[in-house]
């Protein structure tokens, strides 16, 4: 009885270790495609930006 629950527990924490690099991949993604699309995100968020203020200013 005692060797299933060292089974199950090894399991879990086996589990909870494919998570975190799971979610660290997907956060190595993320930054590369930041970095690939920099300037493309910077040219975006300036045009919304003075889109609003233009707007803000008509009213």
């Amino acid at each position: 009885m005692g060797n299933l629950r060292n089974l199950v527990r090894e399991f879990i924490t086996e589990e909870d270790a494919v998570g975190v690099v799971e979610i660290i991949l997907i956060l190595v993604v993320l930054i590369g495609l930041v970095i690939i699309f920099k300037d493309q995100l910077t040219d975006l968020v300036k045009n919304i930006l003075s889109k609003i203020t233009k707007q803000s200013n008509s009213i």
